[in-house]
């Protein structure tokens, strides 16, 4: 029998979560090694400028794709494809620790399926309405509203238990709220985008996605929670 001190720290991980961050950092990799020349060749240099180009979320493309009601696959397939791609490594980094952090607490609760279609479903509604609600010509790229929808399917899971204990049900959204501040003071402090609403979108497409994806409804929400 193996001591508990003996066992790698990814056994305690959902497969699915370990998938998503290997699939991030395995990207993030290959951009740094080819930065450096040791893979790749002298093309590799800029393999994350093309990334960019190829499948980041931007604004004027899905204008023209909803005013000519004309929707190509590879324009498409930036939904769910620009989570991977990050404009530096510590965004890369910064993602991975929330995909692994809130994955694991999330992934403990719903099946592997659901932590998928949470983290794709608040891609794809954080792009769209960041794509469409705004008149942003910087392209959107990073993991931050995928990671940010585990974040509301996180404060879903707190909450219904709150709900159910006859809690402070406030207390689960301190969270959202405090990662919001910060965005909003560095963004006073040394400028930013607007991807912060795209993250907002992705939060609140995981929350409400998780009304959906949790196995035996609301009372088994609770059930579960509770038996942890």
């Amino acid at each position: 029998m193996s001591s508990p001190h003996e066992e790698s720290p990814f056994n305690a991980l959902p497969p699915v979560v370990v998938g998503l961050a290997l699939a991030i950092f395995g990207v993030e990799a290959a951009f740094q090694l080819g930065a450096r020349g040791i893979v790749g060749g002298p093309g590799a240099v800029g393999w994350r400028l093309a990334a960019v180009q190829d499948y980041a979320v931007i604004g004027d493309v899905f204008d023209q794709m909803l005013a000519l009601n004309v929707w190509p696959a590879e324009h498409l397939l930036r939904l769910v494809a620009y989570p991977f791609v990050h404009a530096s490594f510590t965004q890369a980094l910064f993602v991975i620790v929330f995909v692994l952090a809130l994955g694991k607490w999330v992934g403990e609760v719903v099946s592997g399926w659901a932590v998928l279609a949470v983290f794709f479903g608040s891609a794809v509604v954080g792009a769209l309405v960041f794509a469409w609600a705004l008149d942003d010509p910087i392209p959107l790229i990073g993991g931050f509203p995928a990671a940010y929808g585990l974040i509301g399917a996180f404060t879903f899971l707190l909450w219904a238990n709150l709900r159910a204990a006859g809690g402070p049900e406030g207390r689960a959204f301190l969270l959202i709220g405090f990662l919001m501040g910060i965005q909003l003071v560095f963004g006073l402090l040394f400028g930013g985008g607007k991807d912060w609403v795209a993250d907002l979108a992705g939060f609140a497409t995981g929350f409400v996605m998780s009304f959906v994806v949790t196995p035996g409804g609301w009372a088994r929400v609770v059930e579960r929670v509770r038996q942890r």
